[in-house]
């Protein structure tokens, strides 16, 4: 690896305009180069050292609230459930037309996470991205395993989408153009609600959807503790709860990436999605971010390094 890889029907990487984050100086090709290799220093692994310390490396990179230009309206709800809560990001002052709702899915190993914790910058640094350029973002949280098993998230990831239909418009949401994108466990929830319609809520229909180093087919895996508490216990179940199937037939757009650094399951997944997607002529666009962990992916976004945010935004563009 190390290189990077785009392949799928469609793709170009557009050109948009750079936001430099408030009160941050843009990096130097030197200190570009030390992030780069304190990520390689931190390794494949995954811990919550090791997710600490990568925040800690992101995290000056950093806008912090309020954000000059953009409303965050914290904590509505979308559920029943305590955890049922969604923060929208939207310009202010309002755009003139619609624009694209982009709602972002947590990771978490399906057994924790949120969509912003006090003092961190993450991950509102997605939802400020979007609204910076030209969308509306939305960050959910959603229930969790093992009291909540399959298909729970699921679940939630539509309610989640069916209150955007109905109430982005005044957030200057097109409800016609939704998106979805997750991270890790968040990506697994975002693919299984695409490839289980039937879990999917009356009009829950989206506009493309966006897959960040997930999980996507448990028969291929060694199954650990954290996905025996959502997707159960009994392995035959395994493969009609995987999304790969459904995945490679699905006529919603994807856009489907890894990062060099990656997990080594997550890597191999998400090439495995790509090749048999293919394989029946339903290729994604795929990206392998290069230089990249598991968690810079996504802690990167909203800094001067746009590689990932500029292939999704062209992604939604060509949607």
């Amino acid at each position: 690896m190390g290189g990077v890889s785009v392949s799928g029907p469609r793709f170009g990487l557009a050109l948009f305009l750079t936001f430099m984050p408030l009160g941050a100086s843009a990096q130097t090709s030197a200190s570009a180069s030390n992030l780069e290799q304190k990520i390689l220093e931190l390794g494949r692994s995954l811990s919550p050292s090791i997710i600490a310390a990568t925040g800690a490396l992101y995290a000056p990179l950093q806008e912090q609230p309020p954000y000059q230009g953009v409303h965050v309206h914290r904590d509505l709800r979308y559920g029943a459930d305590d955890r049922n809560r969604l923060d929208v990001f939207a310009p202010e002052p309002l755009p003139a037309e619609a624009r694209p709702v982009l709602i972002f899915v947590h990771g978490g190993g399906f057994v924790g996470g949120d969509k912003t914790r006090p003092g961190s910058p993450f991950y509102d640094n997605i939802g400020v991205w979007a609204a910076r350029h030209g969308l509306i973002g939305i960050n959910i949280t959603y229930r969790l395993a093992p009291q909540y098993p399959w298909p729970a998230a699921i679940e939630d990831v539509g309610a989640a989408v069916r209150w955007a239909i109905q109430n982005a418009a005044p957030y200057g949401g097109d409800p016609d153009k939704i998106f979805l994108m997750g991270h890790s466990t968040g990506a697994s929830h975002v693919a299984g609600y695409v490839s289980h319609p039937d879990l999917q809520p009356p009009g829950g229909d989206i506009a493309g959807a966006i897959l960040l180093s997930g999980i996507y087919d448990l028969t291929t895996m060694q199954v650990g503790p954290g996905e025996k508490a959502y997707f159960g216990d009994d392995p035959s179940l395994y493969g009609e709860r995987s999304a790969l199937t459904g995945l490679s037939e699905t006529h919603v757009p994807l856009f489907v990436a890894i990062s060099d650094f990656d997990l080594v399951e997550m890597e191999k997944q998400g090439n495995q999605l790509n090749k048999t997607a293919c394989e029946l002529k339903h290729c994604p666009r795929f990206l392998l971010l290069p230089k990249h962990s598991h968690m810079s992916e996504v802690y990167s976004i909203n800094t001067n390094d746009e590689l990932l945010g500029n292939a999704i935004l062209g992604f939604i563009k060509g949607n």
